[in-house]
């Protein structure tokens, strides 16, 4: 189902009796995150700070679903993303505190078979490692095995050994998924429970976080779920919910912002929650303790404001400062939503905002405006800074040449292509067009038109993938040998790294 919505009836929808927790008089606020949900074209949103181990706002706007009348409150459930891995490593440090693992055990202590390219790294990778993207992988390395596939976390385990890397191991940052999956399938091999169980198990429940899942069979059987929407074409659509299961120590928790406020009131106080110790107070200081720098770029002038002195990576979390301040957060992003928790542990105090739209900027904007009310700044106009900040709108790689012809009939670009990590690509003729298919990821199926020479469009079934260009590349005798694809990168996903070969018939 996918309806289309135009930015100037999106305010006719933000209807305002969500259920409540307000002590905090923020002047304007209302009126601030209303615009701005406008401007940035986002249906629902919900929010919660914790202040002093209290929640002390807690509040939902807008709708569930573009043209609907479902209002968001702070039970309304929305995926967390990335934030997930914070659960990963919480799970790591109650096994730690347990003495069934130390942070630099070896990974192929606990998963014998684990491989990566090099097999020297093979041997010396660590659990630290895997925790703060440093495995030499190129950014987002892996994406093209897991996204929308339909392998397990076994099987992507497994296919991480022909992922090649792009730097020498511990030497580069680079912010990826996958690590979190092989972090996540050590929990089995020393529990004897999925990541799934274990996290419902230990952390969930003691932290009467009822109504958040990881698991998309879960949700489905759930009510009161925000629906994922993207902008395209400048119309807001609604697009179905990805299941991210077979990467869920790294992505696929759904939660409501009233569930995660007591994430982070456990967060804030160092793993105890209630007068419970739910992991250790040592290895929830090493968690937030940098383990990995992060170069800093030089923001615009406008955003001198935020311009941090450090980052840094700690075990699923980002750390870095404002005006002074450290700053402990994560950003979530999925297909249609985007999500953010960040804290400041000098004052106490903690942020949950979920959306159901991908523009991370609306996050942004509200975010930095409550940090400074909270902190005592002076009010800054983020609102407009972070509108004005907006993406230049994507140019085509190849320009169109017209008049050119196909070095090849149709038939004769059909066949079986193969990549060893996401196996065989078919070509095919279907209604006289050229429809190429991954076989083991459904929504990597696109349409062909004929571009230029061996070049064809890519115009992919998947609303959420923006179209690519793919080339067939020959031989000196004219025989097709290869596939390379001219793809904009999504959110998590590289076609870059695809080696990809005709197979023999």
């Amino acid at each position: 189902m996918i309806n289309g919505f135009k930015r100037t009836g999106l305010l006719l929808l933000m209807l305002l009796n969500p259920l409540i927790s307000q002590p905090i008089n923020i002047p304007g606020l209302d009126e601030y995150i209303q615009r701005n949900m406008e401007y940035f074209n986002v249906p629902g949103l919900s929010i919660a700070i914790v202040k002093d181990e209290q929640v002390i706002f807690s509040k939902g706007y807008g709708t569930r679903e573009i043209g609907q009348t479902k209002n968001v409150d702070d039970n309304t459930l929305f995926a967390i993303g990335s934030i997930s891995k914070s659960t990963t490593a919480i799970a790591l440090a109650m096994l730690e505190d347990e003495g069934k693992l130390a942070w630099n055990d070896k990974v192929i202590q606990h998963l014998p078979d684990f491989q990566m390219y090099d097999p020297w790294v093979t041997k010396e990778i660590t659990i630290t490692d895997l925790l703060t993207h440093r495995s030499g992988l190129p950014s987002v390395s892996g994406g093209t095995i897991w996204y929308g596939s339909d392998f397990s976390r076994e099987e992507i385990v497994h296919r991480i050994r022909y992922l090649k890397p792009v730097s020498s191991f511990r030497s580069e940052y680079a912010y990826q998924n996958i690590m979190y999956v092989v972090a996540g399938q050590i929990i089995p091999s020393i529990t004897g429970k999925t990541w799934d169980e274990f996290i419902r198990e230990r952390l969930l429940t003691p932290l009467n976080m009822n109504r958040t899942t990881t698991t998309m069979a879960e949700l489905s059987s759930m009510q009161n779920v925000a629906s994922p929407h993207i902008l395209k074409n400048q119309e807001v659509i609604i697009v179905p919910h990805r299941d991210y299961d077979n990467i869920g120590p790294a992505a696929s928790i759904y939660s409501s912002a009233k569930d995660m406020a007591q994430y982070v009131k456990c967060l804030l106080n160092y793993g105890e929650f209630k007068g419970r110790r739910i992991f250790s107070e040592t290895n929830a200081k090493e968690m937030f303790r940098p383990q990995m720098t992060i170069p800093v770029s030089d923001y615009s002038d406008d955003m001198q404001r935020r311009q941090p002195q450090y980052r840094a990576y700690g075990f699923g979390w980002f750390l870095e400062d404002y005006q002074g301040q450290k700053i402990i957060r994560h950003s979530g992003g999925v297909d249609g939503m985007r999500a953010l928790v960040a804290m400041v542990p000098s004052e106490n105090l903690g942020f949950v905002i979920l959306t159901n739209q991908e523009e991370y900027r609306m996050y942004y904007t509200i975010f930095y405006r409550l940090l400074d009310h909270f902190l005592g700044f002076p009010e800054y106009p983020w609102d407009q800074v972070f509108q004005k900040s907006a993406d230049s709108p994507a140019e085509e790689k190849q320009p169109k040449i017209y008049n050119t012809q196909m070095s090849l009939s149709l038939k004769e670009y059909c066949g079986i292509y193969q990549d060893r990590m996401v196996g065989d690509i078919t070509v095919d003729i279907i209604n006289d067009k050229l429809v190429l298919a991954f076989t083991h990821t459904p929504c990597f199926t696109a349409e062909l038109e004929h571009w230029d020479g061996n070049i064809f469009r890519l115009t992919w079934r998947d609303p959420t993938i923006p179209q690519g260009f793919v080339e067939f590349q020959m031989d000196k005798d004219g025989i097709i040998t290869r596939l390379k694809f001219d793809q904009p990168q999504l959110l998590d996903v590289d076609f870059d790294e695809l080696e990809i070969y005709r197979k023999e018939e």
